[in-house]
């Protein structure tokens, strides 16, 4: 009896079979996208992984592709090799100066242990709610322990890099690294929180601003001491240099003052003054004698 014959005895059993056939071949190959690691389980026990993310090793140079497998005996569990976000509920802090703030924050963590992950959190999703907790606790921690002026100034980096330290001891034991934590906002609760926040800071920086005043005063004060010292000492040096130089010089002087003679665009002076050619007061104009 010819296949043809057989086949036309029994078409669905064949039909039947040639399903089979075709599922267990689709089942025996998988195509591992580059942006997925791919975990393969064994009768429940993880036992090999393909495509894992290696530090440095740009996309492309891995082991995506097409992928074999044991069909029914080995289950393909997908891990992604992109950075994963977390994103943490609004928490109020209380800082060291007593102010309580709504902060919002979230982490950016990527899976670089697929195999632990498995072990420990089983999915992503699980790992993302193991983490969020975590998260919120090291930032109450962490702000509790500054003021709320940290936050406005170059320290909150460092505050940023103590949070995602404390955060990443946490995420190893799920396969992940913290790759970073940011705060999206700091905010003061709306009331009088708020307004007395602004009150206080207000009196900070006026405060702030009168002592430099203060302080550019009394430098202003000291430059001009000294200018005048330096300026008293040179007039001194030069005129004991030639005392006749020097009394010729405060003539000039008296004789401004007192005949008002002004200079440049300045209207003239007018003075009405009798004296005697022979007045001391006027032996500047009868030359050396």
């Amino acid at each position: 009896m010819s296949v043809v014959s057989r086949v036309a005895r029994n078409p669905i059993a064949y039909g039947i079979l040639a399903v089979v056939v075709l599922v267990t071949i689709f089942s025996s190959f998988s195509i591992v996208p580059e942006t997925r690691q791919a975990v393969i389980v064994r009768f429940g026990q993880p036992d090999r992984i393909v495509n894992r993310y290696e530090p440095g090793v740009a996309f492309g140079s891995g082991s995506a592709g097409l992928m074999a497998h044991i069909p029914f005996a080995e289950q393909v569990v997908w891990i992604d090799r992109r950075i994963q976000n977390v994103e943490m509920e609004r928490q109020q802090v209380l800082s060291t100066d007593q102010l309580r703030l709504q902060v919002d924050a979230f982490a950016r963590y990527r899976i670089v242990d697929p195999l632990q992950m498995y072990i420990s959190a089983r999915t992503e999703e699980r790992v993302s709610e193991a983490l969020r907790p975590i998260l919120a606790s090291s930032l109450r921690n962490e702000l509790g322990r500054r003021p709320f002026a940290a936050l406005l100034s170059p320290e909150r980096g460092q505050v940023m890099d103590n949070i995602q330290e404390s955060l990443n001891l946490a995420a190893r034991q799920y396969g992940a690294e913290i790759v970073d934590v940011r705060i999206k906002r700091a905010d003061l609760p709306e009331g009088q929180p708020l307004e007395s926040a602004y009150v206080r800071m207000s009196s900070a920086r006026r405060q702030e601003a009168l002592t430099i005043r203060a302080q550019g005063a009394k430098q202003a004060q000291i430059i001009r001491a000294e200018a005048d010292a330096e300026a008293a000492r040179t007039y001194a040096e030069a005129f004991g240099a030639d005392p006749n130089f020097y009394d010729f010089y405060r003539a000039m002087i008296s004789y401004r003052s007192t005949f008002g003679v002004t200079g440049g665009d300045s209207d003239q002076g007018e003075a009405a003054i009798v004296m005697s050619p022979d007045n001391e007061y006027l032996r500047q104009f009868r030359g050396q004698r």
